[in-house]
């Protein structure tokens, strides 16, 4: 059973079908139709911030011409993508899991749903679960309380709620915030608004590339598709490895060529210190992709401007800054970030307790301490999200493959080396993922346990590591019955 029909919950569905052919697949999806953040997400502008030659499934190329792509188009790859392996015919659309139940005495899982619009309960059972729902609340962003913002005129509105048919033609515009979205936002609303102006408390590092891959577009004069998808895919990954090592290694160097390029796209008038120098290391939190250096356009020619700055109050016509600087606005966007989940919201027992996920460890990055035949589908912070979200899910075949060859029923996860650190699984300082990281499973300070957010070391161990583990514990069926009959006793004693 994979819970969630977005990105990574169709890739996992491909991989099982790919796989695992002699297994049953069923997505149960909370929405009433599949793409997840890309269905959901309706803003101006709504676009990746990877390229999708690594953003892409590896067993499906990306073939258009535009390498940063924007929402609609990544929609309808997704779709393309289950049309193709017919993974929409295993959907169960508006079907929200809300619990799930495991049974070591009947080596299942009993999934609890409620529909979206009746609000009916149903209930499915499994052998194995993978949670593919995320990492944020669908019915909600998150917005601070904000002083006196009852006193406001105008509109307010949050990116993951963006009102269909609004005309901001003409329009002063306040986005509040300075991550990936405000920098979606603001050249796609300057393009008509009267001003759009960017409220950031602090600067993000935001760096300009071509939204078209040139190497990628060259090569498809010579080569085959699949040829050009591996080729890129490879190129963009080695590429992305090494700005983030040398972030690691070398800050003050990154930092410095990310200004230059600021400073040559915007002039010598524009303060680059005060706007776009942030207080903390590059990918110490998520660096902004700024396609063909859109949001330096909207600057340079005025359509857009930046305020460094803290709010003060809200104000019938605006917001009034500590600075005592007031910004005028008819439209407010609260681009102010996600507010995360863990698992999707849903409730875990085992044979009758409560699961404390918080409290696992993640195995690999997938599976979790103390819990039967479950994997969490996480991907990358530092790169594209798909590539670790293929290499765990072409991991769960391998070992789903390994258990009916030797006549397993489940995995479990063990930590037993009193030497690991139990350590955040989150590891950027931005304030949606720090208000959040007690919700989350936790890693370890070593391999299995340890997540390095590096694709090379991640491949060595999740798709070539051995499936043997003392870190695993493996179940046969009479074997599960047995401790299943000694739980259900406990339980009830």
């Amino acid at each position: 059973m994979i819970v969630g029909a977005g990105l990574s919950g169709i890739g996992a569905a491909c991989h099982l079908q790919k796989q695992c052919p002699h297994k049953t697949v069923a997505l149960l999806e909370g929405r009433a139709t599949l793409g997840g953040t890309w269905d959901l997400f309706r803003y101006p502008g709504i676009r990746s911030d990877s390229d999708m030659y690594t953003m892409g499934y590896k067993f499906k190329p990306w073939r258009d011409a535009k390498s940063i792509a924007d929402g609609p188009a990544i929609l309808n790859y997704l779709k393309e993508t289950a049309a193709e392996y017919g993974i929409e015919q295993k959907i169960r659309f508006n079907q929200k899991v809300v619990k799930a139940a495991w049974s070591s005495q009947a080596a299942q899982w009993t999934v609890e749903s409620q529909h979206s619009e009746t609000g009916e309960t149903a209930t499915t059972t499994c052998n194995f679960l993978m949670m593919c729902s995320g990492y944020y609340r669908y019915d909600r962003g998150y917005t601070p309380d904000f002083p006196g913002v009852e006193q406001f005129k105008g509109t307010i509105i949050h990116p993951q709620h963006w009102p269909e048919g609004l005309d901001y033609a003409g329009q002063r515009v306040v986005v509040i915030g300075s991550g990936a979205t405000a920098v979606t936002l603001i050249p796609a609303m300057a393009e008509t608004a009267s001003h759009v102006t960017m409220l950031q408390r602090s600067p993000t590092y935001m760096v300009a590339l071509p939204s078209s891959d040139i190497v990628a577009n060259t090569l498809r004069r010579i080569l085959p598709e699949r040829a050009v998808y591996a080729l890129t895919r490879a190129k963009n990954v080695l590429f992305g490895m090494t700005i983030y090592q040398l972030s690691q290694r070398r800050p003050e160097l990154v930092k410095r060529l990310i200004k230059a390029q600021a400073r040559k796209a915007l002039g010598p008038e524009f303060d680059v210190e005060r706007h776009f120098t942030p207080p903390y290391n590059p990918w110490d939190q998520r660096m902004c992709l700024i396609p063909d250096g859109d949001m330096f356009t909207a600057l340079r020619e005025k359509r857009a401007s930046i305020a460094t700055d803290h709010i003060d109050t809200f104000t019938p016509t605006g917001i009034r800054l500590k600075s005592g600087e007031h910004l005028d606005a008819d439209i407010v966007v609260t681009a102010t970030g996600l507010d995360l989940v863990s698992l999707g919201g849903m409730a875990l027992t085992i044979d009758g307790q409560a699961a404390e996920t918080n409290k696992s460890v993640t195995y690999k990055g997938t599976l979790l301490t103390g819990i039967p035949n479950l994997s969490f589908v996480f991907g990358y912070t530092n790169a594209s999200w798909t590539l670790k979200a293929d290499l765990l899910c072409a991991y769960v075949c391998r070992l789903l493959n390994y258990m009916d060859k030797h006549g397993y029923r489940q995995v479990t996860p063990r930590l037993t080396d009193p030497v690991i650190e139990d350590l955040p699984l989150l590891n950027l300082s931005s304030g949606y993922i720090q208000r959040a990281t007690d919700r989350f499973p936790r890693q370890g300070s070593k391999l299995p346990w340890r997540l390095y957010q590096n694709y090379v070391l991640d491949t060595l161990m999740i798709r070539f590591g051995s499936l043997k583990d003392e870190a695993l514990e493996f179940k046969r069926e009479e074997l599960a019955a047995k401790v299943g009959e000694v739980a259900q006793r406990i339980a009830q004693a």
